[in-house]
């Protein structure tokens, strides 16, 4: 009996323990979660705070400038340059001028169509699995050589893939394809470096990936200068993908649905791309987008096409 009554003893004690340790486990972690918790709201007060300072510091703004400066503008700013004042203030400041100079929400479709007649850039009809818009290049297609509106229109579909994000979205996603790809099409390494500066400086924490698909060999030569140009964030950001790599391909499916994708990025998608009907959705985007920014006159191809609607009736 007495023996019985000990192991009994012992049964309860190491109960006791379990439980002792069990509670204790509980309270360490229901403590961690708390002070998890606590860590989160005083980063998050910390940010508003740094978000207060960067608006008084850039002082008064034009009413375009102003329409541009939201809270969550000044937070990418903030983020790409991991939240310190000084460096953030500058970023914005030089994006402000730059705007002011560039005026990248006035430029129409009317003036860069000729450069989406082939269907080299454009920015897709559908999103990605988080709702982000898509732009999709294919180099190939290259069909101009005028430095300066390759780049206005590349400002173009960067303003407009912004304009049709969803509510609180505000990211975008490149799909950008290399079969046919070449070094007598591909873009000059001054255009190349000035997109890098354009995306990197004045469009922060915009891109959220860009998927290189099924770039040759060649390319190589071409990649290793033009990644000089990107800053560690964004270099991050480009990711390879090749259709005959099971494991790069699942980058693709976990980011898009593949009844989405394209046909030409390994999807089920065998959506072409229309320049006419592009052509009309962009008017449309045009003037949705000079209510957005307070332009009271309409591009210039939009009151075309109205005016001959207006004698067709």
């Amino acid at each position: 009996m007495k023996k019985i009554k000990k192991d009994l003893e012992m049964v309860a004690s190491s109960r006791i323990v379990k439980n002792m340790k069990s509670n204790y486990r509980k309270v360490i972690l229901s403590s961690m979660k708390h002070n998890t918790h606590v860590v989160q709201e005083h980063d998050i007060i910390l940010q508003q705070e740094k978000v207060s300072d960067l608006k008084a510091t850039i002082g008064t703004l034009s009413e375009r400038s102003s329409i541009y400066c939201t809270e969550a503008c000044l937070k990418r700013y903030l983020r790409a340059r991991n939240w310190n004042l000084a460096k953030s203030k500058k970023m914005l400041e030089d994006s402000i001028k730059w705007r002011s100079a560039y005026k990248p929400e006035e430029i129409g479709w009317h003036e860069v169509a000729i450069e989406g007649e082939t269907g080299k850039a454009y920015r897709a009809p559908f999103h990605d699995r988080e709702g982000r818009s898509v732009l999709v290049l294919t180099p190939a297609k290259q069909n101009t050589t005028s430095h300066d509106n390759q780049l206005r229109h590349l400002v173009y579909l960067l303003e407009n893939a912004i304009l049709n994000l969803p509510e609180g979205q505000e990211q975008m996603v490149w799909l950008i394809d290399f079969n046919g790809w070449s070094l007598s099409n591909a873009v000059p390494i001054r255009t190349a470096r000035e997109t890098a500066n354009i995306l990197q400086n004045h469009y922060p924490e915009r891109l959220s990936t860009a998927f290189l698909y099924n770039p040759p060999r060649i390319f190589e030569a071409f990649w290793k200068i033009v990644k000089l140009f990107l800053d560690p964030v964004t270099f991050q950001k480009v990711k390879f993908v090749y259709p005959k790599s099971e494991e790069s391909m699942e980058l693709l499916k976990q980011q898009f649905d593949m009844e989405t994708l394209p046909v030409q990025f390994g999807g089920k998608n065998e959506v072409e791309y229309n320049h006419n009907e592009y052509s009309r959705v962009m008017k449309k985007d045009d003037i949705k987008a000079a209510c957005v920014w307070g332009i009271e006159e309409k591009p210039a191809d939009a009151l075309h096409e109205n005016s001959i609607l207006a004698v067709e009736n």
